[in-house]
């Protein structure tokens, strides 16, 4: 069997984010521990954050910051969800975020249907979730979309059809994603398990081997760079 990876480098390039922003009005954003302002001035509140993103984008001249995938972060310090104390920290992102203001159209990566959606409430936590399930080349696959707004996920059900590129959800903000400034976050996944309208979007350096295995780059179907 072909590996995903492969297949999803076959694809052209998927927009998961407003189709009329070109790529060319994207600009990559480093949140890593290596970010020496991150560090020495970091963001407790999502009101700070967000002037932080905002200002990044103008000084850019951008409309979307981009990263994160794989990247160490200290941000997730913040929320006991990421250091319970029975399990070692997760702190590694594993899938894509890209930031952009609330209410922005996410848009299906791929033909899909919804497998499960779910607000993910909590500190930290993704918000309003929705997980569609894919089929290409016998393959099962999945993609996640978190960070959504609450009307996202009101008139949705489990079985429903999107074609790829088609209005999906939309962007929630501070008070419904989690605590975080806006953003979308997305992610590939091989094997869902059990898991419905949720999986780890961060993870352990213990468990990063089964994650890059399990969770390929997005980039490879998104292809922004």
């Amino acid at each position: 069997m072909k590996p995903l990876s492969s297949i999803l480098k076959t694809f052209p390039a998927t927009k998961v984010i407003d189709s009329t922003i070109d790529y060319s009005k994207y600009i990559s954003l480093d949140l890593s521990v290596a970010n020496q302002e991150l560090v020495e001035n970091p963001s407790e509140i999502s009101a700070d954050f967000e002037e932080f993103i905002a200002n990044y984008l103008k000084k850019n001249n951008a409309k979307v910051a981009f990263g994160g995938y794989i990247e160490g972060r200290n941000i997730y310090q913040r929320s006991p969800i990421f250091r319970n104390g029975q399990y070692p920290e997760r702190n590694i992102h594993i899938g894509l975020d890209l930031w952009i203001e609330a209410g922005t159209p996410v848009l299906a990566a791929l033909d899909g249907k919804i497998h499960s959606f779910k607000n993910n409430v909590g500190l930290g936590d993704y918000g309003p979730t929705i997980i569609l399930e894919h089929e290409i080349e016998n393959q099962k696959f999945y993609t996640l979309y978190g960070h959504l707004s609450l009307e996202s996920i009101e008139e949705i059900s489990v079985g429903q059809f999107f074609k790829k590129g088609e209005y999906l959800a939309s962007i929630g903000n501070s008070e419904v994603n989690g605590d975080y400034a806006p953003h979308l976050h997305f992610q590939i996944i091989k094997n869902i398990e059990d898991y419905w309208g949720d999986y780890p979007g961060v993870c352990n350096t213990n468990d990063l081997n089964f994650y890059i295995e399990n969770c390929p780059d997005p980039n490879l179907l998104l292809k922004i760079t």
